[in-house]
C-alpha cells in the first residue's frame, strides 16, 4: 500500500507500520507534524476491517491531535497509534510489551497513552518495555506523578465547551432546563452525562452497550433512550456525540432537530463539507479536537516539574471555554464555518512556531 496516495497524507512526517509475528501485533503509527514539540497521541485498537481503513484512522487522528494540541497551548506535535484487532480477544501481555518494543525504535519522537480499546491498566504494561507512555496510573512512577484515567477530565473540558456553545446560541451558559442528545455512553459520554444530569440537564442517551444504557436510565433519573441510530434525530437543543467519528454525514445532516452539535467523539465531520452544510443549517459545530481537548491537556500536565498536578490541570482545561468562545466569535464575525475557523487558529500558531524555530536556526548559524 502507497500511503501517499491518501488524501489524509498530506504534511505527515512519518507513517509507519508495527508488526510481531509471534504476539500477532499489527499496526500503524503516524506522525503530522512536531513543530510545537515531540509528537503526542494516543493508541487505539479496533478490529478494522483492512489495513487501508486503519491508515485512513491513523492519519486523521493525528492531525487532528497537531491541531488540538496548538488550540490547547500544549508544547507537542501529533502523532497516534493504531493497532488492528479485537481489544477483548487478541490484547494481552506479550502482545502490549511487544508494542512498547516498537515504540522503543522512534526513540522518543512519539509519546502515547489510552485510547479506544486501550486502557491506563494496559499502557502500565507497555511502560514496562518503553519509557514513551503518558496518561499512567495515579501514583508514582520512577519519581514521576501518573496522572490515571484522562476521561472525567475530557468530560469537563467537553462541558466547559459545551457551555461556550450554549452562551453563543442562548445568551446564557445554564445548563439546567437545556435538552441533551448523548450519543455513546463510554468512559467520556457516560461522564459527560453523568456532569449533565448534575446541572439539570434533560438527557437523551444511546449506546450500542444495553447494559450502558440501563446504567444510565438508572443513574440519571428521567432521562430517555433511544436506539443508537436514532439519537442524532433527536428534537433536543445540543446533539453530543460522544462514540466513534463521521456521524455528520450525508445521511444524518438532514435529520438533525438541534441547535448546536458538540461532543467528544474525534473526527465528528465524515468531510470537510459537512461542516459546510452545518454552518449554511445554522447549526453551531464545536470543533471537535478543540472541545475534547481535555485528556490531552490532563496528560501533559504530568510532564510539568514537580509532576502532575489535578488542580493546575483542570484550571488549564477551563480555558476551553475561552478558546471556543473565540471560534464562535471569528465564525460569526468572518461568516466562516467553525471547523474552517479552528484550523485557521491552529494554523496560525503552527506558523508562529514554524518561523521563531526558523529565527533561531538563522541566528545560531551565523
Amino acid at each position: 500500500m502507497d500511503f501517499r496516495t491518501l488524501p489524509d497524507y498530506r504534511g505527515h512526517k512519518l507513517v509507519a507500520m508495527i508488526h510481531d509475528e509471534q504476539t500477532g501485533l499489527h499496526g500503524f503509527i503516524a506522525i503530522h507534524n512536531d513543530v510545537l514539540g515531540p509528537a503526542l497521541g494516543g493508541t487505539r485498537m479496533y478490529p478494522y476491517p483492512n489495513d487501508l481503513a486503519a491508515v485512513t484512522d491513523v492519519l486523521r487522528l493525528s492531525r487532528g491531535m497537531t491541531y488540538k494540541a496548538a488550540l490547547a497551548g500544549v508544547k507537542f506535535g501529533g502523532g497516534k497509534a493504531v493497532l488492528v484487532g479485537d481489544p477483548k480477544k487478541d490484547k494481552n501481555e506479550a502482545y502490549l510489551r511487544a508494542y512498547g518494543r516498537r515504540l522503543n525504535y522512534l526513540n522518543g519522537a512519539f509519546l502515547t497513552g489510552e485510547d479506544v480499546g486501550i486502557a491506563v491498566a494496559d499502557i502500565e504494561i507497555v511502560a514496562k518495555e518503553t519509557p514513551y507512555v503518558n496518561g499512567r496510573s495515579e501514583g508514582l512512577h520512577d519519581g514521576v506523578k501518573g496522572s490515571g484515567d484522562p476521561s472525567p477530565v475530557t468530560a469537563r473540558g467537553v462541558l466547559h465547551g459545551i457551555r461556550a456553545a450554549l452562551e453563543t446560541i442562548f445568551g446564557n451558559d445554564t445548563v439546567t432546563g437545556r435538552s441533551f442528545a448523548i450519543q455513546g455512553l463510554g468512559k467520556v459520554g457516560f461522564r459527560l452525562a453523568r456532569l449533565l444530569h448534575e446541572q439539570g440537564a434533560r438527557l437523551i442517551v444511546a449506546d450500542v452497550d444495553d447494559h450502558m444504557v440501563e446504567r444510565a436510565l438508572t443513574e440519571f433519573r428521567g432521562s430517555e433512550a433511544v436506539e443508537p441510530e436514532e439519537i442524532h434525530r433527536q428534537q433536543v437543543d445540543v446533539y453530543s456525540p460522544c462514540a466513534l467519528g463521521a456521524v455528520l454525514n450525508d445521511r444524518t445532516l438532514p435529520e438533525l432537530q438541534c441547535r448546536i452539535v458538540a461532543g467528544a467523539a474525534n473526527n465528528q465531520l465524515a468531510t470537510p463539507a459537512h461542516g459546510d452544510t452545518l454552518f449554511s443549517q445554522g447549526i453551531l459545530y464545536a470543533p471537535d479536537y478543540a472541545i475534547n481537548a481535555g485528556g490531552l491537556v490532563n496528560v501533559t500536565d504530568e510532564l510539568e516539574p514537580g509532576g502532575y498536578d489535578r488542580e493546575r490541570a483542570l484550571r488549564k482545561v477551563a480555558h476551553i471555554y475561552g478558546t471556543l468562545k473565540n471560534v464562535f466569535e471569528r465564525s460569526a464575525r468572518e461568516q466562516v464555518p467553525t471547523y474552517l475557523v479552528a484550523d485557521r487558529m491552529a494554523d496560525e500558531i503552527l506558523a508562529a512556531a514554524e518561523e521563531l524555530k526558523s529565527r533561531m536556526r538563522r541566528a545560531s548559524s551565523l
